[in-house]
């Protein structure tokens, strides 16, 4: 038996430098971790138990003569912060990290286990695709993830750590995951590289200007989370762990506040300008109101008009969605209604309850806009709120004009509890659109129009551009002191904790694609 012993460790020492120095070598090189040094970093110490580490391909006929053990993928479970998560990472130094038919069931074996067992997926991808000599047993491969990608979604957190080249079907899996993570400079994503994109378009393009993470996550809506280095987006996953609960039957952690519960927030009386035509920082309102300041913003540099992410308030998870005035008054658009669709649909799948702060003029007027189809994404962002069914609290802290405010979690979509301060303005529009039409002929017949309108806005803005009609009739439970928010949203949070609501059944909605 010793002898046997010492084979399978000899075998097991080979699967664990399956790469050679010279791979090695150039993956450091590139300021790049290994596949086992990331896993190890990722997860708690000592807790990674791995799988299939001495799989080889049998692609006997591809031509491909080596046969390294674990075929260019490390997977297997391990902890973080005490809680069990399933991790597969693509190990570049073997093979180029391409993959065969072995190294898909790997993957996919893990992504069973974790759907059985109720278990988030981190995959950890550095890959150059397909191995070509697998053919098409190898796109059949790919198939087989991308199947086990959708059973998985909304069941178990998905997240996808992109930390080199990901190309061409290799992006699709990562981009039906509910996270994904890149790394400025050394991640790339595309489905056509830059020389095809000049052959086929005559576009000269970089590989970063194409693919890059600072591409992804500013301009495509791709990339939700970037990163500096592998260490920042491994640690920003750590971090994203703590909101999300394991499964769809699961709540999302708890921590025991060290934020008073009863604060009030004063400096939420001066955060306001004067005039509602200027802006100001959502965000700040945000912080104000949570736990500690802390706040885990969700595409932060894409569609900034609008402002997603997580937070806890009295230690109790909470996705939070607010117009950023800030940008673009913030207006809603193309971009701003998918970004916080996707969020919005993220947390009700994983029982995170939704603040919304509203400020919102109304959707963005212009041709790009109706032909770009705002109307059928901005209904995206209708669809999911009027889908969710965990705890909804909406604040209206200044602007709710139109559409855009029904939109904004209003109570007509099913908001549980509507809040506004005495600065709220809910209306069909603004005041000077609102005369314009109201008195088109007035106006017109006026022996001074610019002093009649600036009469007329000021009596419009007096009769409707509060929040006192909307509360007459129940549309807002309650106007409240801006310094009151937080304690509101505590005693409202804790309201709704046993909420309980079913859609009707059915297959599944036709959500607005």
């Amino acid at each position: 038996m010793s002898e046997r012993v010492e084979q399978l460790r000899k075998r097991k020492e080979e699967a664990l430098h399956a790469g050679s120095e010279r791979s090695v070598e150039r993956q450091h090189a590139k300021g790049k971790m290994l596949a086992r040094e990331r896993i190890e970093y990722l997860l708690d110490e000592g807790s990674f138990h791995e799988l299939d580490m001495l799989a080889r391909h049998r692609a006997h006929d591809s031509g491909v003569t080596e046969r390294p053990y674990t075929d260019g993928v490390i997977t297997g479970w391990g902890e973080i912060d005490g809680r069990k998560v399933f991790v597969f990472s693509q190990d570049f130094t073997v093979l180029g990290g391409s993959l065969g038919e072995v190294f898909a069931e790997k993957i996919q074996k893990v992504m069973d286990l974790a759907l059985q067992t109720g278990v988030p997926v981190i995959g950890l991808n550095d890959g150059a695709g397909a191995r070509i000599q697998e053919g098409v047993v190898a796109l059949d491969s790919y198939g087989g993830i991308f199947y086990r990608n959708v059973q998985a979604s909304g069941v178990t957190p998905q997240i996808s750590v992109v930390l080199g080249p990901c190309a061409g079907g290799a992006v699709y899996s990562p981009a039906m995951t509910d996270f994904i993570f890149m790394v400025k400079g050394s991640s790339h994503m595309f489905i056509t590289g830059p020389d095809v994109v000049k052959t086929v378009t005559g576009e000269e393009v970089t590989l970063e200007e194409l693919g890059g993470a600072s591409s992804h996550s500013s301009k495509s809506g791709v990339a939700t989370f970037v990163g500096e280095d592998e260490q920042q987006v491994l640690d920003d996953v750590r971090f994203l762990m703590s909101f999300l609960p394991s499964n769809n039957l699961e709540d999302p952690p708890f921590f025991e506040p060290t934020d008073d519960p009863n604060r009030r927030c004063p400096e939420l009386l001066d955060v306001l300008p004067d005039s509602s035509s200027l802006p100001y920082d959502m965000k700040a309102v945000i912080q104000a109101v949570v736990d500690d300041g802390d706040f885990f913003e969700y595409f932060p540099h894409w569609a900034q008009s609008i402002v997603c992410g997580f937070s806890r308030i009295a230690g109790q998870v909470v996705g939070i969605v607010g117009n950023q005035p800030a940008f673009y008054a913030g207006v809603l658009d193309i971009e701003s209604s998918s970004k916080a669709a996707r969020f919005v649909r993220t947390c009700d799948a994983f029982n995170i309850p939704l603040i919304t702060f509203v400020d919102v003029p109304g959707f963005l007027p212009g041709v790009d806009q109706e032909y770009g189809g705002i109307i059928r994404h901005g209904a995206k962002l209708l669809y999911a709120y009027c889908e969710a069914t965990v705890p909804r609290i909406q604040i209206v802290t200044r602007k709710a004009y139109g559409g855009a405010y029904v939109v904004m979690n209003s109570k007509a979509i099913g908001a549980d509890l509507a809040f506004a301060w005495p600065s709220a303005e809910l209306a069909v529009m603004g005041p000077q659109g609102a005369v314009e039409v109201i008195y088109r002929r007035e106006l017109a017949e006026a022996a001074d129009p610019v002093a009649r309108r600036d009469e007329l806005v000021d009596e419009y803005t007096e009769r409707f551009a509060n929040p006192y009609i909307a509360a007459e009739r129940g549309f807002v439970d309650d106007v409240i002191d801006p310094a009151d928010t937080r304690v509101k949203l505590v005693a409202g949070l804790e309201m709704l904790r046993s909420k309980r609501e079913e859609l009707p059944k059915r297959k599944h909605g036709n959500v607005p694609l």
